[in-house]
């Protein structure tokens, strides 16, 4: 029995594409955006298989799941500090001071949080927000 020629060469092209586009990313696309943590150990292998069948797209998938973050596991932890501690971060000016807050942070929660990291995704929001979830604006 003969399989026919397309349907080898689709799931070629089927196989290197999701190589191409990294194991963390495509399963985990909600993990992006870390920038630490422990590697996930089936993203790596995962990856790693990609590394031994084909070389360039395994390594690209490596590339990729570690600039996106995606091959970390998730912390999975939340933490919340009251708003009268973090008012200590703002100045008279309304701009928020990394270094109060970081040091505000540090003491609450009891870990570092790298604020000065040029990876770090900072999300400006504004008043109507802050009303969409029932909070008060307050600077």
């Amino acid at each position: 029995m003969r399989i026919p020629f397309r349907v080898v060469g689709g799931v070629l092209i089927a196989v290197l594409l999701t190589q191409i586009t990294a194991c963390g990313t495509l399963f985990w696309p909600d993990r992006r955006g870390q920038i630490e943590g422990k590697i996930d150990p089936l993203v790596a292998g995962l990856d790693a298989i990609g590394i031994l069948f084909y070389v360039i797209p395994g390594l690209i998938a490596f590339g990729v799941d570690f600039a996106t973050g995606a091959i970390y596991q998730e912390g999975g932890k939340t933490a919340q500090v009251a708003p009268e501690k973090l008012q200590q971060a703002i100045g008279a000016d309304g701009k928020i001071d990394r270094s109060k807050l970081q040091a505000i942070l540090q003491t609450e929660l009891g870990r570092n949080l790298p604020l000065d990291d040029p990876r770090l995704i900072e999300h400006r929001g504004s008043a109507q927000q802050l009303a969409a979830y029932g909070l008060i604006p307050a600077a």
